[in-house]
């Protein structure tokens, strides 16, 4: 899995593909960090494969890592953004979260000097508590429907780096989350047409979306619920364009 996710991100991104497998001398770092406190998804396993595999295509360096000791503000000072994969926290318990104390100071600071964050799926799914945390993502998760119907997306801003060159219309089967609290000044990129797969309302349902929170750059997509997803041409190109934006002010 892991070398066909690498062989897969090279076709991608065509340009960057000469820096993938190896990081030139004093890259960028980009820490991709899969703990999880809550649900934990089958996907994260071949989702850090095939994220190394995208960061190293971007000229930068993966550091995988699921111990939350990595946000201690010495050594987040050493990345030029963070993936939150799924990292989810149990919404009835406060505990559970490990962002506190000098650890949320340490991610704020992070930001606010331009880092980039980029939140996968159950990014969203995590630390209730903080309400800051839910306006740097820009939502928390609600609910979903049962399963991993397949829905038909919309790309509603064709011109941003994650969805250039994807298709206006496209149809997936994913876990189709909806949200709480969701920050409607956000750059929406995505939508879900809830009727696709069966859900009553009419109004679209934000799926992906950028935020600038002060003066860190955040790309969010709720897709990614299945282990299929990366190795999804679709997804991993829209992963990787969100991940680029994300490192601009890097």
């Amino acid at each position: 899995m892991r070398r066909a996710a690498l062989l897969l991100a090279l076709i991608l991104l065509g340009a960057c593909a000469s820096y993938a497998g190896s990081s030139p001398k004093g890259a960028r770092q980009v820490l991709i960090f899969s703990h999880t406190t809550g649900y934990r998804h089958d996907s994260i396993e071949p989702g850090k494969a095939a994220l190394k595999a995208l960061v190293e295509a971007e000229g930068a360096r993966a550091v995988l890592s699921e111990d939350p000791e990595v946000f201690a503000p010495e050594r987040l000072r050493d990345y030029a953004a963070i993936i939150f994969l799924s990292t989810t926290t149990d919404p009835k318990k406060r505990e559970s979260e490990w962002l506190t104390g000098p650890r949320a100071e340490a991610l704020q600071g992070f930001v606010r000097s331009g880092g980039g964050i980029v939140g996968i799926h159950a990014a969203a799914d995590s630390h209730y508590f903080w309400p800051w945390y839910g306006r740097l993502i820009g939502g928390k998760f609600q609910r979903h429907p049962s399963g991993t119907p397949t829905g038909r997306l919309t790309v509603v801003d064709p011109r941003h780096p994650s969805t250039r060159g994807l298709p206006v219309q496209h149809e997936r089967a994913d876990e189709w989350y909806y949200y709480d609290d969701f920050d409607p000044t956000s750059r929406l990129l995505v939508t879900l047409d809830p009727a696709s797969i069966g859900e009553p309302d009419a109004n679209p349902n934000p799926i992906s979306w950028t935020r600038e929170v002060e003066g860190g750059r955040v790309f969010y997509t709720a897709l990614g619920h299945t282990s299929e997803s990366y190795s999804d041409p679709y997804f991993l190109r829209h992963v990787a364009g969100g991940l680029r934006w994300a490192l601009a002010k890097r």
